[in-house]
């Protein structure tokens, strides 16, 4: 029984962990400010980083839109191009009536003249 006690007393003496830190965690999770840079990352590449690229393809997606496009506008006005201006696109929605929106309020394409699709 006195050799069991030893033994015990043995394992227990092991080095002890420096300050500040958990022995059970690997070193690199271990400070806050590692912590936060992953979660800055995360962040980056999981929600900054596809509005940007969304943004770009609506962005390109204003830029070419032209007379004869059918296009739905942000409010649900479904209507063909008819004139674009600077920043407003006059959209035919019946016959004789004509409405002017602002081309940012277009929210896709969904039918251009030449019949391919393109939406954002």
């Amino acid at each position: 029984m006195n050799s069991m006690n030893m033994m015990v007393g043995l394992l227990a003496q092991t080095a002890p962990a420096a300050p500040g830190t958990n022995p059970n965690i690997p070193f690199f999770l271990q400070p806050p400010v590692v912590m936060m840079g992953l979660m800055v990352l995360m962040f980056y590449f999981l929600i900054i980083r596809p509005q940007s690229k969304r943004a770009k393809e609506h962005k390109l997606l204003l830029e070419s839109i032209k007379s004869g496009d059918k296009v739905v506008a942000a409010g649900g006005i479904h209507g063909v191009v008819t004139n674009v201006k600077d920043g407003i696109v006059v959209v035919r929605v019946a016959e004789g009536v004509k409405i002017e929106v602002e081309k940012a309020s277009v929210s896709s394409v969904t039918k251009s003249s030449d019949g391919e699709k393109s939406s954002s």
